[in-house]
């Protein structure tokens, strides 16, 4: 009996570790849609035999709303700078390991030691890139330069606005004339009080505008910069600009939640994203710019001086980070819910 015993445990343990040696490893990646492609995936799943999984948020409070509910298992983000600001105050970050992300040294210095994350301890640049508006030339005439134009009447239903709070809200502010990170209540009220008459214009909010700029369905997107490039490839009369009043620039960066299963794995994975010639397939794929120089060798020339994906002094200089507000944030929080609700 005894004997039996010990054969059916030894069944058991391998048919245990059988199965355990057949599981392919796995890393699943939480990200923006269009953000990471499958030539990228597919590569680095050769390369290492592991099996990358993407799922896809549209905000970065969606993000920050997921993380705070407790989800696991997620072994890398993407958001963007001020929302890392916010995931390190909530302790929701692992801290990297630089042992395993050699290629660090890749990274210009120009991105790195940013508000959000001094020291770089908890955060990657990925991308970088601008919000603006994308139109269609062959439709919106004369050129738009101004938010304005996102208020005029004569293109009722015909674009569509970031379903993005503080992108939305910063549009309104910045026609206005107010800091995108206002926190004086009247500068928000008057944001809010704008974006609710112009409601009735609006098409849709939808933070993915690609699709519906080359279908056709908005002439006009209030986009992130990405998006407005990725739809002029196949509608080439999309143009981009950034209004005369100013808007949001931004680095998405990569980052590892402290619930991640596979921190190591992760680690791997974004040394992998800093090697020149996968991150010059970032920029291809996305249209935000490299934060790799030596990646631009990868790169067509139409890529590497692209005056929206590095936009030239002047328009920089009118460019604001979007910064955790503190406490203020239930009232943004609050605007946004009042101006969908109307």
């Amino acid at each position: 009996m005894r004997n039996r015993y010990i054969f059916l445990v030894l069944i058991l343990l391998t048919l245990f570790i059988g199965d355990s040696i057949g599981q392919k490893k796995q890393l699943n990646v939480f990200t923006w849609a269009g953000y990471v492609s499958d030539d990228i995936r597919e590569g680095f799943e050769k390369e290492f035999g592991v099996t990358v999984l993407v799922d896809t948020y549209a905000s970065n409070e969606d993000l920050l709303t997921k993380l705070m509910a407790g989800a696991t298992g997620y072994d890398i983000i993407m958001p963007s700078d001020y929302m890392v600001s916010i995931l390190i105050k909530q302790n929701l970050l692992a801290e990297l390991n630089r042992d395993n992300i050699p290629n660090f040294q890749n990274i210009s210095p120009l991105f790195l030691g940013k508000y959000f994350d001094t020291e770089n301890r908890y955060s990657i640049p990925y991308t970088f890139g601008t919000a603006g508006i994308a139109y269609d030339s062959a439709v919106v005439s004369p050129a738009p330069d101004s938010w304005s134009v996102l208020w005029d009447a004569q293109y009722k239903n015909q674009f569509s606005m970031l379903d993005d709070q503080r992108e939305t809200i910063g549009a309104a502010l910045k026609l206005l004339g107010y800091s995108l990170n206002t926190t004086d209540p009247k500068e928000l009220k008057a944001a809010k009080e704008k974006l609710i008459a112009q409601k009735p214009l609006v098409k849709q909010y939808k933070s993915e505008a690609e699709e519906i700029l080359i279908a056709g369905d908005v002439v006009m997107a209030h986009c992130w910069s990405g998006d407005a490039f990725r739809a002029a490839e196949t509608r080439p009369t999309i143009q981009y600009v950034i209004p005369k009043e100013g808007s949001s620039q931004f680095i998405d960066a990569v980052c590892i939640p402290k619930s991640a299963p596979h921190q190591a794995r992760a680690e791997q994975f974004i040394n992998y994203l800093l090697r020149p010639e996968v991150n010059a397939k970032i920029t291809a794929f996305t249209k935000y710019g490299t934060c790799v120089p030596t990646a631009k060798e990868f790169l067509p020339e139409n890529l590497r001086e692209h005056k929206f994906i590095y936009p030239p002094k002047e328009v920089l200089e009118s460019l604001e980070w979007l910064r955790d507000p503190g406490d203020f944030t239930r009232h943004y929080d609050r605007a946004w819910e009042e101006i969908k609700a109307k």
